[in-house]
């Protein structure tokens, strides 16, 4: 079998020098990843390459002050997994009304989607977030159905660096560097964690506290980028505990996303089926059809559009789809229900403020953070150690 190529060379670009990435360390004192050799270690149904790190390979971490605790990178090998060209050219899916897909099976070979998903879910601070909708006078509390998180910030602003001297992540997380919100035409900074900053001179900032993409997640990020020539500066993660676990019938049509937004969807773990379905036709008047004032009402609505995705998968959401299709993730039961669990990896393109504060509020929240705990095997709350 011939050795995989990276994205560079698939595209011709000369290999250059791997640039260092800012708010990361190297560690000398943790020679493995526990959660990720543990993961491996448990799962027998068959034999999946050992990505986790050798004696000699120094871990390393990303880093930021908005984190409850350093991240680490992916073990080398699985990084170079993950980095590759996909493992398998993108099928287009356009054949119904508004439809524009571009279906890898896989994007990640399959061994690898395994490994990628035990790192995630064991490395990754995850959120319930809970929260309270009005419709009319009836007001309803949500608990979100799923374990999510979410990192990355839009276009109006970025990350500066800010300069750190430490070398060793501190066990419970503190200290560890900053990197400002700025502006991304001026360069100033923006305010975080409040609406405006203080003072008689009041500017507008970001009510939620952004954080920046890490490394683990960044590489998929590039890989993406370059297999499909599209640009993301958020990245949204699901973690479906079991197949009781679901998102209802929806679209990614915010107006923060633009008029024709393309959304990558990676799914890691268990099969789960991604359903989707055309809405329901405007009339006229911009109301929903119904039988009693749609001229096709005697036509039979097509069934909707399953696929059922397997780990590695990739679904790339472009053109009109968001704007005129709903999809879904639906609760699967009996026997089906404890399928081990899967993650849902989104990587979107915000492109004004009220994207970010969008996803942090409903990804995040202000509640406790969640890590998983593998000897109990399930999302516990997570306590920062005592300094």
């Amino acid at each position: 079998m011939s050795k995989k190529r990276t994205i560079d060379a698939f595209f011709g670009i000369p290999q250059a020098k791997k640039p260092r990435d800012a708010g990361t360390v190297t560690l000398s004192s943790l020679p493995t990843s526990p959660a990720l050799k543990s993961e491996t270690d448990n799962q027998s149904s068959s034999k999946i390459t050992d990505f986790s790190s050798t004696n000699e390979e120094k871990l390393k971490y990303t880093k930021h002050a908005s984190y409850p605790f350093p991240i680490p990178h992916l073990p080398d090998g699985l990084e170079a997994e993950v980095s590759c060209e996909p493992e398998r050219p993108g099928r287009v899916m356009n054949d119904q009304p508004d439809l524009d897909l571009l279906y890898f099976d896989p994007y990640i070979p399959r061994h690898a989607g395994k490994q990628l998903f035990a790192f995630l879910r064991a490395e990754l601070p995850f959120y319930r977030v809970e929260y309270d909708i009005a419709r009319g006078p009836t007001k309803t509390h949500i608990r979100t159905p799923r374990w999510t998180t979410v990192f990355g910030l839009d276009d109006t602003a970025r990350f500066e660096p800010s300069c750190s001297s430490e070398t060793t992540p501190p066990s419970d997380g503190s200290h560890m560097p900053t990197e400002k919100v700025v502006d991304a035409q001026t360069g100033k900074p923006i305010p975080v964690s409040q609406a405006e900053s203080p003072g008689p001179k009041k500017q507008p900032g970001y009510k939620a506290t952004p954080r920046p993409i890490p490394h683990c997640l960044d590489v998929l990020r590039k890989s993406t980028e370059a297999a499909t020539g599209c640009q993301f500066n958020v990245c949204l993660v699901n973690y479906y505990a079991s197949g009781a676990d679901s998102i209802s019938y929806h679209s990614d049509d915010e107006r923060f996303l633009g008029a024709l937004p393309t959304i990558a969807s990676f799914s890691l773990g268990a099969a789960r089926d991604f359903v989707m379905k055309h809405k329901p036709p405007k009339t006229e008047l911009g109301e929903t059809a119904t039988t009693n004032n749609n001229n096709n009402a005697n036509e039979k609505p097509k069934p909707p559009l399953k696929l059922p995705l397997l780990t590695g998968d990739m679904v790339l959401m472009r053109g009109t789809t968001q704007a005129n299709w709903l999809h879904s993730i639906p609760k699967r039961s009996g026997r089906n229900e404890c399928d081990g669990g899967r993650i849902n990896i989104t990587f979107r393109r915000a492109l004004v403020k009220g994207g970010t504060e969008n996803y942090y509020q409903y990804n995040v929240g202000s509640g406790p953070v969640y890590k998983w705990d593998a000897a109990a095997r399930e999302m516990r709350p997570w306590i920062q150690a005592p300094a």
